[in-house]
């Protein structure tokens, strides 16, 4: 079993910056991939960013390459470094992890572990 909690949500100007993080409890196996998803009203959930720690690898949904950079703070953190921030990043921002990342990432279906979420709203 793996505990997700999720901080650094908040309220920011567009072209400001926030970092989330997602802390993981024991079970280090079932929480080798981290990522991160977000959930905007009245659309579906989508991958954001996954770190798959054994190795290091990175992952990044398109639509943030280049403004968003997921890291690895100490075994059981992951944080997400969010810069240039858009009104229409405006989402619940969620942290799930699953033993593995592969080129799937981004499917919500292959994560087991989700967090509680942490609203990251960004005006204009």
């Amino acid at each position: 079993q793996v505990h997700l909690v999720e901080s650094g949500g908040g309220s920011v100007q567009a072209g400001g910056s926030l970092r989330l993080s997602c802390a993981a409890s024991a079970d280090t196996y079932s929480s080798n991939c981290m990522a991160w998803f977000r959930q905007a009203p009245g659309k579906e959930r989508e991958g954001v960013a996954a770190f798959y720690i054994s190795g290091g690898s990175t992952y990044y949904a398109d639509s943030v390459k280049g403004r968003f950079t997921i890291s690895q703070g100490n075994e059981k953190t992951v944080y997400l470094q969010m810069n240039s921030l858009k009104p229409e990043v405006t989402a619940m921002y969620y942290c799930a992890a699953r033993p593995w990342c592969d080129g799937g990432w981004y499917d919500t279906t292959g994560f087991r572990y989700w967090g509680q979420g942490t609203q990251v709203t960004v005006s204009s």
